[in-house]
């Protein structure tokens, strides 16, 4: 049972039962006269109103101020909760390594993207790339099958062994089906082969950020063909 008392005269005004954790105001409760409710517009701290707004960032924050939305003590929002990122992000980020490079090929992530919802017009459906950890260069190679990542590995591994001067010392990857094969050659010539471990790509960051960067890349250009044809 609760009950809407008038807070200077402590008059119920209305009563009923709650359901699952909520007031439910019902008509049979309602007095015959209209009543109106309303809240004292109290000015808050920073703090108050980011913890009773879920925590929105300090632009979202500072625009409810400006356009009196919300009357806040301070304009200055500097606040910074490590609650907010963890509360908000779909899983937990890793710790730091602490591995460095300090020479071209020492380690090459890899992974595979794909299929792609449409051919292109030479009738590949997947790619694949190779990053290197030391200089962040970026090689890409388009794919009609998966099964061309060994393939398309042995051409790599010519040219940059070649343009560098040097060998490919480590390869890391995920262990899905296309780096096996590969993993068998790994270790008739040397190469470390590091896998992640299974459903973390987290730990493959490198690779998975320059995916997601050329496929947004991708459907940039197609927008603007798209749109271009128009006229």
């Amino acid at each position: 049972m609760f009950y809407v008392k008038d807070l200077i005269t402590k008059e119920v005004l209305l009563s009923g039962q709650s359901s699952d954790g909520l007031y439910v105001l019902s008509e049979s409760s309602a007095t015959s006269v209209p009543q109106a409710f309303l809240s004292t517009f109290v000015s808050s701290t920073v703090d108050v109103w980011h913890r009773r707004l879920g925590h929105p960032s300090s632009c979202i924050l500072g625009s409810l101020v400006s356009n009196n939305k919300v009357a806040c003590t301070s304009r200055v929002f500097n606040f910074n909760y490590s609650s907010c990122p963890l509360g908000k992000a779909s899983r937990l980020s890793l710790g730091l390594t602490g591995h460095k490079t300090y020479a071209p090929l020492e380690l090459v992530f890899s992974d595979v993207w794909g299929p792609s919802p449409m051919l292109s017009t030479d009738g590949y459906r997947y790619f694949v790339i190779f990053v290197d950890v030391y200089t962040k260069y970026i090689w890409f190679f388009p794919l009609a099958a998966k099964s061309d990542v060994f393939k398309i590995f042995l051409q790599f591994q010519a040219l940059v062994e070649r343009q560098f001067a040097t060998k490919i010392k480590s390869v890391q990857t995920d262990c899905v089906g296309e780096y096996r094969k590969l993993n068998t050659y790994f270790k008739t010539i040397g190469i470390h082969h590091h896998l992640i471990c299974p459903h973390t790509h987290e730990q493959n960051g490198i690779v998975e950020r320059r995916h997601r960067h050329i496929v947004e890349t991708g459907f940039t250009l197609l927008g603007r063909c798209k749109a271009s044809l128009k006229f």
